[in-house]
């Protein structure tokens, strides 16, 4: 049996998708499972023995149709016996009419159901603490009707050199061994997805007064600027806890240090996603516009907690769509400030740093 699945996003839609790989491999175990995603996301990828080839989706075939042409004609001539798309966007139903699959999975969209054998539909309210995201994912693998216990946490898998390198870092660095470590997901992939540099001073700072800590910052050289200001902004006490210039040369790196610390804290992204598949607890703020019970995976109210505005000023998102609340992140941000959530994340620490 070959199949495709499809997934042309960023790391954190990659790494939850890569459970329908994960689970097709419980259900047939000799089966060829293929996984279509962007270059920069392969790293998330490595190691996991579900995934047979990774087929790169590159900017040229994005940019150019008959480059994409030119890769559905490629999977095509694979004969794919199921294709799973869980991107469904213009590239995906090119690359799906294309494929000459026998079975074709996606979610159902008026005006595309004639592209795919099956449709499922795609819910608007999660029904376990699961999250959205991953029960939409899960939910494609329902036509197949699968008779195997559903696994639906994604993995990472690093290296016993990985982590090796990682701990040199860290003692390199005289990283505390006596302490607990915390990340730090400092700076979101834009703007609109980063909590204000002030108030994420503040959060540090609370994380500091309330537990005596190593903190490390995730982010990446170009972000330098911001993370400074970051850095600054916070207390002199914290400071001598920040370890600032520790910092991965690559997603490996960040992967395996990240499997070094033990909780994670800060803007929801990739950082956040990674940190849950190595089985970190972690704690998110959630920008104002992005929906929370998508991306609030595995809320167990314990190991992984999550605040968003709409908790505190639910007034402040009466009547408002998407499209109003992004235009307005910025000023809803302000309105967010560490004070909302500060007996949150002090009850957070203390239930996962209580060794220290």
């Amino acid at each position: 049996m070959k199949i495709l699945v499809i997934q042309q996003k960023m790391i954190g839609d990659v790494l939850v998708s890569s459970i329908i790989c994960n689970n097709l491999r419980l259900a047939y175990p000799d089966a060829q499972i293929d996984y279509l995603v962007y270059e920069s996301t392969k790293p998330v990828l490595e190691g996991n023995k579900s995934i047979s080839n990774v087929i790169v989706f590159q900017e040229k075939h994005r940019k150019n149709k008959k480059e994409l042409i030119n890769l559905a004609l490629t999977i095509r001539a694979e004969k794919y016996d199921l294709l799973i798309d869980a991107y469904s966007k213009l590239e995906s139903w090119i690359i799906t009419a294309l494929s000459g699959a026998k079975r074709k999975i996606s979610y159902k969209k008026i005006g595309r159901t004639f592209l795919y054998t099956d449709n499922v539909p795609f819910e608007d309210f999660p029904r376990s603490d699961l999250g959205l995201a991953i029960e939409r994912r899960l939910s494609l693998l329902e036509p197949l009707n699968l008779k195997i216990k559903i696994d639906p946490l994604p993995q990472l898998y690093v290296t016993s050199e990985e982590n090796e390198t990682a701990q040199s870092l860290l003692k390199n660095h005289q990283v505390d061994p006596d302490r607990r470590t915390v990340m730090i997901s400092l700076i979101g992939s834009e703007k609109l997805k980063t909590y204000p540099l002030n108030y994420m001073a503040k959060v540090i700072d609370i994380i500091a007064d309330s537990h005596n800590v190593n903190i490390l910052f995730n982010y990446f050289p170009k972000q330098i600027s911001d993370a400074k200001i970051i850095f600054e902004a916070t207390k002199t006490s914290t400071q001598k806890k920040i370890y600032f210039d520790l910092l991965a040369s690559d997603l490996r790196g960040y992967i395996a240090i990240m499997n070094q610390c033990d909780i994670i804290i800060g803007n929801d992204g990739g950082a956040i996603n990674m940190a849950k598949a190595l089985q970190k607890p972690s704690f998110i703020i959630f920008s104002p516009w992005i929906e929370k019970k998508i991306w609030a995976t595995f809320e167990d109210g314990i190991h992984h907690l999550s605040v968003h505005l709409e908790d505190y000023k639910k007034e402040l998102f009466v009547a408002k769509t998407e499209k109003e609340l992004k235009k307005d992140a910025l000023k809803l941000y302000k309105e967010f400030q560490p004070k909302l959530f500060k007996s949150k994340l002090e009850t957070f620490l203390s239930n996962n740093l209580s060794n220290d």
